[in-house]
C-alpha cells in the first residue's frame, strides 16, 4: 500500500528564507504561486512582459520579471509552462542559472523523463503534481482544504529534496488532502496513458461513437447528446464520490444490469490490447518522439486533427443544448 503524507509530515521551514521562482503564470502557475505566497513563502513569477498573464500576476500582487531574472534570483525554480516549450526556455533562460544547491521543480515529468531537460548533478530535482486543475488547487486552498498531489525525487544533491518537496506540497495545500510518493517515470507514463486511453482520447471517442450510433439509427441528435454526452458528468460524479460500486447502487437495476452485461462487450479484449499498445508506445518513448517532432514541424498533424474534430456533429448539437442550461452560464 502506498504511503500517504499529510500536514504533520511536512515542514514549511524547509522553504522559508528561499526565493521560489514560478516560471509561467497560467492556470497551475497562478494557483500554486498564490497558494505558496499565502502560505508565507517568498514567491516571484516570470512571464512574457506585457502579456495578459504578466498583467494578471501584477494585479494579483506578485513580483513579476523575465525568466532569466527570475532564474537568477530564485533558489527554487518551478517550471509551469506547457511541456512543448519547457526545454527551449530551460536551455535559453534557466540553464546558466542552475547553480549548485538550487532546486528545479516540475508538476509533470515529461521533459525530465524523456531527457529533454538535463539538469546539472549538483541541484535538487523534484516534482509536486496536484491531481486537479489550477482553479481547483486555488479554490480548495481558500476553503482550507486541498487537492491531492504526487511528489517525486529525481535528484537529491543536497540531501533535502524530499523535505523540500513535502514543504512545497504543503504550501499549495496538497498535504491537507494527502500526498503520494512516485517517480518521474511512473507519473509521466501513467499520466500520458490516462489522458490518451481513458480521460481524453478514450472518453471523447466513446462519447462520439455512442452519439454516432444513435444518430445513424435515426434517433434525434439532441436526444443522442443527452444520453451519450450530457449524462457522462452525472455518472462520473457518482464514481468520484462513491466509487464504481457506489455508482451502481445509485442507478436503476436496469442500468446496472446493462452495465455489467454489456460494458465488457464495448471495452473488449481487442480494446484492452490496443490500450497495451498505447502504453508500450509511451514506455518506449515513441509517443514522446512523435510529439516532439510534431512541435518542431509546427504541428501539421495536430492542427489538422484539431480542426477536423471541431466539425463533428456532436459539437453543433452540444452548443445548442448547452444554451438551454442556465446553470452552465
Amino acid at each position: 500500500m502506498a504511503k500517504m503524507y499529510y500536514d504533520n509530515d511536512a515542514d514549511l521551514q524547509a522553504l522559508m528564507g528561499k526565493t521560489i521562482g514560478v516560471i509561467g503564470y497560467g492556470n497551475q502557475g497562478a494557483a500554486q504561486a498564490k497558494n505558496m505566497k499565502d502560505s508565507g513563502l517568498k514567491v516571484i513569477v516570470s512571464e512574457v512582459k506585457g502579456s495578459p498573464q504578466w498583467k494578471q500576476a501584477e494585479k494579483d500582487g506578485m513580483t513579476v520579471m523575465s525568466t532569466p531574472e527570475a532564474a537568477a534570483k530564485a533558489d527554487v525554480i518551478q517550471i509551469l509552462i506547457p511541456d512543448q516549450y519547457q526545454a527551449e526556455v530551460y536551455n535559453k533562460d534557466i540553464k546558466e542559472h542552475m547553480t549548485a544547491g538550487k532546486a528545479l521543480v516540475f508538476s509533470h515529468g515529461f521533459n525530465i523523463h524523456f531527457g529533454q531537460i538535463v539538469p546539472p548533478a549538483d541541484v535538487d530535482v523534484y516534482m509536486v503534481a496536484p491531481k486537479g486543475p489550477g482553479f481547483l488547487v486555488r479554490e480548495t486552498y481558500e476553503q482550507n482544504k486541498g487537492v491531492p498531489a504526487l511528489i517525486a525525487i529525481q535528484q537529491d544533491a543536497t540531501g533535502e529534496a524530499k523535505k523540500l518537496a513535502l514543504a512545497h506540497a504543503k504550501a499549495i495545500g496538497a498535504t491537507r488532502a494527502g500526498v503520494l510518493e512516485t517517480t518521474f517515470g511512473e507519473e509521466t507514463e501513467t499520466d500520458l496513458f490516462g489522458e490518451q486511453a481513458v480521460l481524453c482520447g478514450g472518453l471523447s471517442e466513446l462519447i462520439k461513437a455512442g452519439f454516432d450510433t444513435l444518430v445513424e439509427a435515426g434517433y434525434q441528435p439532441e436526444i443522442a447528446y443527452f444520453e451519450c454526452c450530457h449524462e457522462v458528468k452525472l455518472i462520473t460524479d457518482l464514481v468520484i464520490s462513491k466509487g464504481i460500486s457506489g455508482m451502481r447502487k445509485a442507478i436503476s437495476d436496469t442500468a446496472e444490469y446493462g452495465d455489467v452485461t454489456r460494458g465488457s462487450r464495448v471495452i473488449s479484449e481487442d480494446v484492452r490490447d490496443e490500450m497495451r499498445d498505447i502504453l508500450a508506445e509511451i514506455q518506449t518513448g515513441e509517443f514522446a518522439r512523435e510529439w516532439i517532432l510534431e512541435n518542431q514541424a509546427n504541428r501539421p498533424v495536430f492542427n489538422a486533427l484539431r480542426n477536423d474534430q471541431k466539425e463533428h456533429p456532436i459539437e453543433n448539437v452540444g452548443r445548442k443544448i448547452r444554451e438551454m442550461m442556465s446553470w452552465l452560464k
